[in-house]
C-alpha cells in the first residue's frame, strides 16, 4: 500500500505542477482569445512547455497506477492533488484560501485514508 501511497502522491505533484504552470501562462498571455496570435504566444512561453511536460508525467504515472491497482482504490488517491492545489494558491499565488475550504479538504483526505486502509 506504501507505494501506491508514494504514487499517488507524486503523481498529484505533477498534476498540481502541471496546473499551477498553466495558470502562470495564462496569467502572462492576457485576455483569451481564439486568435493565432495567443496560441502563438503560448507555444513560445516555458512555462505553458512545463506545464505540458507535468501534465505528460502525471497522465504516465497515472496509466501505471491503472494498469496494477484498482480504479475504485486509485481513483479517490489522486484527491490528495487537492491539499497541493490549495497550498499552491497560497504560497504561489498568495491566495486567501478560506477555513470552509479547509475543513472540506480534509473531508476529502479523511475518504482518502479511508479508501487507503
Amino acid at each position: 500500500m506504501w507505494k501506491l501511497i508514494l504514487l499517488s502522491v507524486t503523481q498529484c505533484l505533477f498534476l498540481c505542477g502541471g496546473q499551477v504552470f498553466l495558470k502562470l501562462t495564462m496569467e502572462k498571455t492576457g485576455v483569451f482569445r481564439f486568435a493565432w496570435v495567443f496560441f502563438r504566444n503560448l507555444f513560445v512561453d516555458w512555462h505553458f512547455l512545463a506545464s505540458g511536460l507535468c501534465m505528460a508525467a502525471a497522465s504516465g504515472l497515472w496509466m501505471y497506477m491503472l494498469k496494477r491497482y484498482e480504479l475504485s482504490v486509485v481513483y479517490p488517491m489522486i484527491s490528495i492533488s487537492y491539499v497541493f492545489g490549495m497550498l499552491a494558491s497560497i504560497y504561489i499565488f498568495h491566495e486567501t484560501v478560506p477555513f470552509v475550504r479547509w475543513i472540506g479538504v480534509l473531508l476529502i483526505m479523511t475518504g482518502v485514508v479511508l479508501i487507503a486502509k
